[in-house]
């Protein structure tokens, strides 16, 4: 296959790249600056511009930029960028991908399980309703701005991801520093439900997706086993040699980081993967403390 992708010099972007490569596909990469070889084309997100060459013999896109969310403060300006940097962007790919000749027979257009908002204990699939939130109002407009490419006829994919786990970077190496620094332990009440899954199963999981003509609409990436914060907790302090008794009050995460810190540390998130198991994925990892030693510690266990 010949597979274009977005924010391929991200944590997901970049492993999904070398994945593919490895099983022999194609793959070519959109990027905002000057190309420096022929495996990248141009694009300009806020423009709504995409390299017409691009799309030419393509198989699959994966659209996974935009800006960060947890890169500062939710101030007004910065709000702003989140949701202009997603709700342009896709529109601009959904708009390429609808308009090529002949046009990819798949769009994956990342989205998030801050779709669902802070729902408690409830258990949440891909049929549950939109919550409320900042983050739930940008995955609404993220995904409809893919519109075009579903009108056009395209199989469209909107995987909603969870909290990837991965050393190298994503939100794992943030929460593991304060066990590093002998102050680790649970964020607020603990109660709340933190829906996880590996980057190795994310980028497994994606590739699935390229194959399987059912999957379309949203499709939850997460482990089928979420965890509580204290329980997370737990399983950092066991895999690190750490203590994780040092609970850190929630109005702390609130004054600190203000919204964005209720919002990506507090809200509770009971998330299944109902459709990938359906569809027969088997998770690589589906147990907190498994997954975290072999992300943390390689080589130490082998599943």
């Amino acid at each position: 296959m010949r597979v274009l992708i977005t924010g391929a010099g991200g944590l997901i972007g970049g492993a999904l790249a070398r994945f593919l490569t490895a099983g022999g596909h194609s793959v070519a990469r959109l990027v905002r600056r000057r190309p420096v070889d022929g495996s990248e084309l141009h694009w300009d997100p806020t423009a709504g511009t995409v390299d017409p060459a691009a799309l030419r013999g393509c198989d699959a896109v994966v659209h996974l930029a935009g800006a960060s969310i947890a890169g500062g403060r939710w101030t007004r300006s910065r709000r702003s960028e989140i949701l202009e940097s997603r709700r342009s962007g896709t529109g601009a790919i959904a708009r390429a991908v609808a308009g090529a000749l002949p046009p990819p027979r798949v769009l994956v257009s990342a989205s998030a399980i801050g779709f669902y908002g802070d729902r408690g204990d409830e258990p949440l699939d891909e049929g549950s309703g939109p919550g409320s939130g900042f983050l739930a109002d940008v995955v609404r407009a993220w995904e409809e701005a893919a519109r075009p490419a579903v009108e056009a006829g395209v199989r469209v994919v909107h995987p909603r991801f969870g909290v990837v786990l991965d050393a190298r970077g994503g939100a794992l190496p943030m929460l593991a520093l304060p066990f590093h620094l002998w102050l680790g332990g649970p964020i607020g009440s603990g109660r709340q439900w933190v829906s996880w899954i590996t980057l190795r199963d994310v980028v497994r999981a994606l590739d699935y997706t390229l194959y399987r003509n059912e999957m379309r609409g949203p499709l939850n990436l997460v482990s089928p086993r979420p965890v509580a914060q204290a329980g997370l907790s737990r399983a950092l302090g066991s895999v690190l040699g750490r203590p994780s008794f040092l609970r850190v009050p929630g109005w702390v995460m609130q004054t600190v980081l203000g919204s964005m810190g209720e919002e990506l540390l507090l809200f509770s998130q009971r998330v299944a993967p109902r459709r990938l198991i359906d569809a027969g994925f088997r998770f690589d990892h589906s147990d907190i403390e498994v997954a975290l030693t072999s992300v943390l510690r390689p080589g130490t266990v082998t599943g």
